[in-house]
């Protein structure tokens, strides 16, 4: 998807809690783009403008599985830790 679809993804699928900014996000997708875990290219958008469109390599599904299992086991210890005994 392309940036603004992005930065609306996150927006909608946390419920309007987490908000990226422009200055955030761009710069975000380039990093990730030298990392090689995103891949971009050029195409036209919906409203027939020109957009840069962004999708995750196989590279970037592989280290955002590896994100994820490590955000689960962070967030399995501090359900753990604010448990009452």
């Amino acid at each position: 998807m392309h940036g603004y679809g992005v930065a609306q993804f996150i927006r909608q699928r946390s419920e309007e809690v987490l908000q990226v900014g422009e200055g955030s996000l761009y710069p975000a997708l380039q990093r990730l783009q030298v990392k090689g875990l995103v891949a971009a290219e050029w195409r036209e958008s919906d409203t027939g403008r020109r957009a840069r469109y962004y999708r995750l390599t196989a590279l970037g599904r592989a280290q955002l599985g590896a994100e994820l299992e490590s955000y689960q086991r962070v967030s399995r210890a501090i359900a753990r830790v604010l448990q009452p005994a």
